[in-house]
């Protein structure tokens, strides 16, 4: 069986939520303390064996670029102070993975569209992972692996679940569960766009980390419309789980979507308290200050 060797990251989003900052800066760019939020995610692909990594990108995200390249005068700066513990973290930035950026293009827009843009680039027998480039896990095994496993196991298509309060079935794509194939993996029977609470199949949420097989390829390609005027790839996997077979996996991790400012903070001051650095001294400030 195939394994996965290329990601897509879908990375064409304004980040109006964000504005001004995200003005001149990708919202892909947000530090989760030192790092930007699509390195997180880069790492962890990297660590499941993904050697490719494609970025669909937007007209603003040249940062992007900048970042996963070399820097070269930076590392020589570096180096001639001495720093070159700084210097070689820099530079493993860009050997990380083989990075290929897609300009998205095309219209109905909508999170199926950035698969679409990069179809040309994954053979027609081969997985690959798709991951929206502002939401991840902390776990102590990454996430891609756990994934990876899942698909191992089954041959089928993956994608990421969580346990979400039922009231908030109105954000997320929410999940009809099926047989179960391990404590963790079950079948899909159907999954729904953010149907509401009181039409949603189950409190179990579909997140922004898949591990797709190439049959999901020609749906895409059809372009279908959905609820909202845009192509969902939650549609997409729906139709693949009724013609085919679809895997859900719950996580075991902690999940961070870094989509608005609440949900940011709380990822930074999540990852920030694991810290075996300053995570201690975080947690008596938090504790001083809450009292």
């Amino acid at each position: 069986m195939r394994q996965p060797t290329k990601a897509i990251i879908c990375a064409a989003g304004l980040g109006t939520r964000f504005l001004p900052q995200t003005k001149a800066m990708p919202k892909e760019m947000l530090p989760i303390i030192d790092k930007p939020v699509i390195q997180l995610i880069v790492e962890q692909a990297v660590a499941a064996g993904v050697t490719d990594i494609i970025i669909v990108t937007g007209s603003t995200k040249r940062a992007i670029e900048d970042h996963f390249d070399r820097s070269d005068e930076l590392e020589r700066e570096l180096r001639e102070k001495g720093k070159n513990e700084k210097a070689d973290q820099i530079e493993s930035i860009a050997n990380l993975a083989n990075f290929v950026y897609v300009r998205q293009k095309g219209s109905p827009k909508g999170n199926a569209r950035p698969i679409l843009n990069a179809m040309h680039l994954i053979d027609s027998d081969e997985p690959f992972f798709v991951f929206f480039a502002d939401d991840f896990f902390r776990s102590s095994v990454p996430w891609p692996i756990q994934l990876k496993e899942a698909y191992a196991r089954t041959g089928k298509s993956v994608i990421s679940l969580i346990e979400v309060d039922k009231k908030d079935a109105d954000k997320y794509g929410m999940v009809q569960i099926g047989v179960k194939e391990s404590d963790r993996v079950f079948k899909l029977d159907g999954i729904v766009e953010k149907p509401g609470e009181a039409n949603s199949p189950s409190n179990f949420a579909s997140v922004g980390s898949y591990l797709l097989t190439p049959d999901i390829l020609p749906i895409i390609a059809q372009e279908k419309v959905g609820i909202g005027g845009e192509m969902t790839l939650a549609d997409s996997l729906n139709e693949l789980a009724i013609n085919d077979t679809v895997y859900g996996c719950f996580i075991d991790g902690i999940w961070h979507d870094t989509g608005n400012q609440l949900k940011y903070l709380i990822a930074v001051v999540d990852h920030a308290l694991e810290s075996d650095e300053y995570g201690e001294d975080l947690k008596k400030y938090l504790m001083k200050r809450l009292s």
